[in-house]
């Protein structure tokens, strides 16, 4: 039997998105990896983004890579590396001009002797053209809309290990504003300096600038996010109004990092927002992290007079939520984390774009009538997105994101608004009567009714679970969420890896033991309503030889179960998994090995196996993100291979597998770099396989699960 792998045109069709739907949709096309301007750095980052006159090029700061990069997106589904400009310092901002970028750079030696200047690159030749000395620690530079001047917050950022780390510390911060020619060269002598202390109700003496934007009129308006206040300036940097942000009562929030996702507490918290943009002359729009005092989780519309227009409230950390992309390592600090806001105008129709840094979550929002924002999106975004750059003449959303983990490297991302249906989430828990979370899905099986059974992994291990997943509708849905017990409680010391129907409404599930956090390798029967029955142990002579890498996948036929190993345990071959038998009514074990394909980077193992008509099918993959992926794939032996099964005190056969289909291209299709955790898979009776992949828990992660099918020819 032939399978055809989901391309993205395909995609398109199958992986649309109804909770979000219209006519125009924002799509991701392409991803750039940061480190391909700076392939000999250890870490390399993109935070702040901007782009030239003619929308060709990106410019973006690098704060570990101590560049300021550039993009070649004349073809925007295939950006390239344009080089790179090392200023002397840390570039921590950029805005463009025509063809010039100007970036504020730090050069501090300490907290308590902040420096800076103000570079101005000529984007072609990549040179320097222009510099100006800043008053301190630069962090956001902004140019008016009709390019008379910029003004540049001056940060001075307070030392986090003293005063219990808050504010005041000095020296106070500032706002920087200089004239630019009509070539758009920055004029030094025309600098002056915006005194905003003495304003803010925290800290007046020490206020902290963190975000400029400049409206039509050359207002500039000012986040102090430490002090949780705004300002609004003149162009000369008069003071026009002030204001404090205020703050959010929350309802149903996880504020406990207890591996779990209970949405329960209620929070009142400063707004303290981060970044800012105008989204007319008279309202804009904050991005509310939160910093000193929690996180408020949400995203503000205000008049420059004060009066909030529009509160999200909880309703885009919940949006979230319902897409699998909530980060419960961070529940006791600032939830999803929004820190970066923009706004353009697409075709006809006014956009605030949120980004939520924690949960790598690009919110789209319509706010033709600001004070009834309406939620468009949500897309995937690379860890960390920290700056956009919108170009409507392109039909271009590009996002820059900042993390840079030792799996997916940081990158640059590229959305097109298209005539298309929305791409993405995959798989969304909205319409449930409950606020439902999920994540790290690592197993699954198809049912007789064609839906869909899968476990989340250890990363929830106080809340594990069962999810019934309805894959007519597109997104797929999960429908009931089954907590997995025992004696009542939830069931504790399980990884769930592994899930398959037992005939009788319950389950069979694999739990990957792991040895120094006292997780045992285990067989679990659960009954339909999750309560544990039975479970089945792993014998002495493989718990002689077991390592952490094992049970990854379960599958049933008829009395037998069959298990695969994730890797070589310490009796195997170089590059041998065991695949274990289990016969239910002998009790007894058996063994054969799968040959894994040898890695050219880190370790390939398997991640799954399903029984299905006369096939049996794993998951094999090696543990690389983005471009050093190679190993992602199904493959199949013959059902009857199985019957070469030996004991455990005999030489194992070895399996010979077939390749299915390649996963590769399924993961590149819709423009992000390719994940690792290739995990889950069900095979229908008619052939068609659903494949998921395993977001961690948004720990270290983008979140980003990818859950497809590819159907059968």
């Amino acid at each position: 039997m032939a399978y055809r792998a989901l391309t993205l045109s395909s995609a398109l069709v199958c992986l649309a998105a109804p909770t979000f739907a219209q006519d125009m949709n924002f799509n991701r096309i392409a991803s750039f990896r940061v480190a391909d301007n700076l392939p000999d750095a250890e870490e390399t980052s993109a935070e702040i983004i901007a782009a030239t006159e003619d929308g060709m090029t990106l410019v973006y700061t690098d704060s570990p890579g101590g560049s300021i990069g550039f993009i070649d997106i004349t073809d925007p589904a295939n950006p390239t590396a344009a080089g790179v400009f090392m200023p002397q310092g840390e570039p921590t901002s950029v805005a463009v001009i025509g063809n010039h970028a100007l970036a504020g750079v730090n050069t501090s030696e300490s907290f308590t002797d902040p420096s800076g200047y103000l570079v101005e690159v000529d984007v072609t030749t990549q040179q320097e053209v222009g510099r100006c000395d800043l008053p301190g620690q630069p962090d956001s530079v902004g140019i008016a809309p009709d390019g008379s001047f910029l003004a540049v917050a001056i940060e001075n950022e307070r030392d986090e290990d003293l005063g219990d780390g808050r504010v005041g510390q000095m020296p106070a911060g500032s706002v920087f504003m200089v004239d630019l020619t009509e070539d758009g060269l920055i004029d030094c002598d025309t600098a002056r300096i915006a005194d905003v202390t003495g304003l803010a109700e925290v800290a007046p003496e020490d206020p902290e600038p963190e975000f400029v934007s400049i409206n039509a009129e050359n207002e500039v308006v000012v986040t102090l996010q430490e002090n949780n206040h705004i300002v609004v300036l003149s162009s000369d940097g008069e003071v026009i109004s002030h204001f404090s942000a205020g703050e959010v009562t929350l309802d149903n929030v996880d504020t406990s990092e207890e591996g779990a996702l209970v949405f329960e507490d209620t929070i009142t918290v400063p707004r303290e927002p981060d970044s800012i943009a105008w989204i007319d002359d008279t309202h804009f729009a904050t991005a509310n992290e939160g910093d000193m005092d929690g996180g408020s989780r949400g995203w503000t519309i205000f008049s420059q007079d004060g009066d909030v227009v529009y509160e999200s409230g909880m309703d885009f950390e919940n949006a979230i939520i319902q897409i699998g992309h909530y980060p419960e390592e961070r529940s006791g600090n600032k939830g999803v984390e929004p820190e970066s806001v923009t706004f353009d105008t697409f075709g006809e129709t006014p956009f605030v774009f949120v980004g939520a840094e924690r949960a790598s979550v690009v919110g789209v929002y319509d706010v033709t009538d600001p004070a009834a924002p309406v939620l468009r999106q949500l897309l995937p975004s690379g860890i960390g997105p920290e700056g956009y750059v919108t170009i409507p003449e392109r039909n271009l959303l590009i996002s820059a994101n900042e993390t840079d983990d030792a799996g997916a490297r940081a990158h640059v991302m590229l959305f097109e608004y298209q005539d298309a249906p929305a791409v993405y989430p995959h798989l969304t828990s909205a319409g449930m009567d409950q606020l439902t979370g999920w994540g790290a899905i690592s197993g699954q099986v198809m049912a007789e009714d064609g839906t869909i059974y899968a476990v989340s992994d250890s990363f929830y291990g106080m809340q594990p679970t069962i999810f019934h997943i309805d894959v007519s509708e597109t997104p797929a849905r999960i429908v009931d969420a089954i907590r997995v017990t025992r004696e009542g409680q939830p069931a504790q010391l399980m990884d769930m890896e592994g899930i398959t129907l037992d005939g009788d409404g319950g389950f069979w599930i694999a739990s990957e033991g792991r040895s120094d956090r006292l997780v045992p390798h285990a067989i679990y029967h659960v009954g339909a309503d999750g309560a544990i029955e039975d479970y089945i142990a792993l014998p002495d002579g493989l718990l002689a030889v077991e390592r952490r890498f094992g049970f990854e996948g379960i599958t049933r036929v008829d009395e037998m179960l069959y298990v695969a190993v994730q890797r070589e345990w310490r009796d195997d071959p170089d590059h041998h998994a065991k695949v274990l038998g289990y016969d239910l009514s002998s009790e007894e074990w058996s063994v054969i090995h799968y040959p894994l394909t040898a890695p050219d980077a880190g370790w390939v193992g398997l991640s799954e196996i399903v029984a299905q008509g006369d096939w049996v099918y794993f998951i094999e993959r090696d543990n690389q993100h983005d471009a050093r992926a190679v190993t992602k794939q199904i493959t199949r032996v013959p059902l009857s291979a199985m019957d070469r099964m030996v004991g455990l005190d005999e030489t194992p056969a070895v399996l010979e597998p077939e390749l299915v289909v390649d996963l590769l291209p399924d993961l590149r299709s819709t423009g992000g770099y390719v994940l690792d955790k290739v995990e889950g898979l069900a095979v229908a009776e008619d052939g068609t396989m659903w494949v998921s992949t395993d977001n961690d828990g948004v720990d270290d992660h983008s979140g980003e699960t990818m859950f497809f099918s590819i159907a059968a020819q």
